[in-house]
């Protein structure tokens, strides 16, 4: 078998020297119908290697309860097949902008600030991951007859913490589970990133998107010897709900990739081909330098401004790379493949039915649970979906403003039954006071969990309390709605026939679209801050009023159904016109989160989703909804 190894200035493949020029490719951000695909124009690109993280939580979403983890075996017999090597960076963390960082919110949650440390129970919980994720790699290792030659130990750690004792820990955990490639770490091209994310005899390369010879000469001050190699070449960046698009010109982006392999490094493309965000697992930010400020949620879309786009088509960035990656090439390249197939033309579904999302809840939501103050999205098991929290506010007495601390991160709030706002900020404040008695429901989603920096593995939901002027108010009744349980199960829900509502008729309740929508789209206080509250900082949104059933469920929360009719199976996008804030499925397949905050405006249908004939199409909107989709 072959031997591959770290020299003193190159890769040495059976000792010849080899130069990787990989491309990241996370096979859970695209179907697995159309990894060959990808692969192919990937390899017609000029690469010979692909890389990808392992997402902890992706596939053990309950402790012990692992799902699918023979994929990641699978994806790598794909790269195999396409002639191809692979990296494979199994965390425990893997940042990827994915919920949580990939771990899993079960141990985030009671661990907090242990995780990424060398403490007892959570070493326990990677010990026991590992030992179930790692035989899918260590079959396929390059001296075994596959096509793995790197794996990463931890990911990035240097932006984080300091504790070398957990790295080291990390490193002898892999060997112990039969990883023998070379092991590797990559952190920013600065000292204090790089002195607290190495690992003595363990290459350390770096992450950046511009300016390759002063990176590497950073690099060489830690380590003088070793092959040379940009980890993450950013050549794109990823998006957030309400912000502008990322885009970065294709000449830019080919003169710096063209810098790093003037420097003799290898190098991988992150990402070469993006994908998509499906099933609700967009992470988040902090913004700010130090990733401390304002929640901003990531978008569905992982197309990241890459070579290869969201749908899997070749882009002017991509012939910009294969001019340069040619002359690096053994070889000729091969010819890029042909474009997926597309739907024949535009489809129009019709919203025919509708369920209350408090039926929703009642037929899908976990148990009820009571306590004296609101439990938290992972003291309530919830990964990736929404909370009703319910409260009695004592009376009588006279209204006085009601306010909610430590939010994350949205609350669609109701009293005695009729909505009452939005509230988008941390420490948010209703619009409208509020008299006892009243009950009131706060319907809390999370707008997924912060990816990278400090405020990794802070909770979600109501995670301060709720006050009546100054008053707390206790003795809550919490349930939880998971993505998953929509997806597995919303067959199971009664939906009511729907009539199609007057084109001029706002959703009951009044105002633009109840959520202070029009004001982003228009430029308008809620614009700069989808996530942030009201210009003057109550963290209210939208006026008052109630949702009512009349015409397509009146426009109010629910779980909508329409079904499109396809003559022949083929990727798609997904328009949702007229809708607010909520998440897709497609034959059960959870395209996502859409939002009307945009820059996302629709969402991607891979083929193997459809199939001709009837497709059915439900839409969870948290807000106010529209009357119908689009595919085309």
């Amino acid at each position: 078998m072959a031997g591959f190894v770290v020299g003193d200035g190159d890769f040495l493949l059976d000792g010849r020297p080899v130069r990787l020029l990989s491309g990241a490719l996370h096979y859970f951000r695209v179907h697995e119908g159309q990894w060959g695909h990808r692969l192919a124009t990937l390899r017609a690109m000029g690469l010979n290697c692909v890389e990808t993280y392992v997402p902890w939580n992706l596939h053990e979403r309950v402790p012990g309860g692992f799902a699918d983890v023979e994929a990641v075996g699978r994806f790598l017999d794909a790269v195999a097949a396409a002639g191809m090597w692979a990296i494979v960076r199994p965390g425990p963390y893997i940042c990827a902008e994915w919920e949580n960082g990939g771990l899993p919110h079960w141990v985030t949650g009671p661990l907090g600030r242990r995780v990424r440390t060398d403490d007892a129970e959570f070493m326990g919980q990677v010990e026991r991951w590992f030992r179930r994720l790692l035989p899918q790699v260590v079959a396929r290792q390059i001296d075994r007859g596959g096509p793995v030659v790197l794996v990463q130990a931890e990911n990035e750690y240097g932006s984080y913490g300091s504790d070398r004792a957990y790295l080291r820990r990390v490193v002898g955990l892999l060997h112990a589970c039969g990883v023998t490639v070379p092991l590797f770490t990559s952190d920013g091209p600065e000292d204090h990133m790089l002195t607290g994310g190495s690992v003595p005899g363990v290459l350390a390369t770096a992450n950046f998107g511009s300016g390759a010879r002063e990176a590497f000469a950073v690099l060489r001050r830690h380590r003088p010897s070793g092959p040379l190699m940009c980890t993450e070449f950013w050549c794109g960046w990823f998006e957030h709900w309400g912000a502008e698009r990322a885009v970065r010109d294709p000449g830019d982006a080919a003169d710096a990739l063209r810098e790093v392999l003037e420097c003799g490094a290898s190098v991988n493309i992150y990402m070469a081909h993006g994908g998509s965000n499906f099933g609700g697992w967009a992470g988040a930010n902090r913004s700010g330098g130090l990733h401390e400020g304002a929640l901003r949620g990531t978008v569905t879309s992982y197309d990241y401004d890459a070579p290869v786009d969201e749908a899997g088509l070749p882009t002017e960035k991509f012939r910009r790379f294969r001019e340069v990656l040619a002359r690096y090439a053994e070889g000729p390249l091969p010819e890029v493949p042909a474009p997926p197939v597309r739907i024949g033309g535009a489809v129009a579904a019709a919203v025919d039915g509708w369920a209350p999302l408090a039926e929703v809840l009642e037929v899908l939501g976990d148990e009820e649970v009571a306590a004296p103050v609101p439990p938290t999205f992972e003291e309530l098991g919830v990964d990736r979906g929404l909370v009703r929290y319910r409260v009695d506010v004592p009376g009588p007495r006279r209204p006085y403003p009601l306010s909610v601390s430590g939010l994350r991160d949205v609350a669609v709030v109701t009293v005695d039954g009729v909505r009452a706002g939005v509230l988008a900020a941390e420490e948010a404040v209703l619009a409208d006071p509020v008299a006892g008695p009243a009950v009131v429901e706060l319907w809390v989603e999370s707008l997924g969990r912060v990816t990278y920096g400090p405020r990794l593995a802070e909770p979600k939901g109501i995670t301060g309390g709720v006050r009546h002027e100054r008053q707390y108010l206790h003795g809550f009744r919490a349930r939880g709605l998971r993505l998953d349980a929509v997806g597995e199960g919303g067959g199971k829900v009664a939906f009511r026939a729907v009539q199609p509502r007057a084109a001029d008729a706002p959703a009951e309740g009044g105002g633009d679209d109840g959520s202070g929508a029009a004001a982003a789209r228009s430029g308008g206080a809620g614009a700069a801050r989808p996530w942030g509250g009201d210009a003057e900082g109550t963290g209210a949104v939208g006026p008052p009023g109630g949702p009512g059933p009349g015409g397509a469920g009146g426009g109010a929360p629910g779980l909508y159904r329409a079904v499109a009719e396809i003559a022949a199976p083929g990727d798609a996008a997904l328009e949702l016109p007229g809708w607010t804030r909520g998440f897709v499925w497609v034959n059960g397949f959870c395209l996502g989160r859409y939002w009307s905050a945009g820059p996302q405006q629709s969402l991607f249908v891979p083929g193997p989703v459809l199939h001709a004939g009837s497709n059915e199409v439900w839409v969870l909107e948290l807000e106010r909804g529209g009357e119908g989709v689009r595919l085309g």
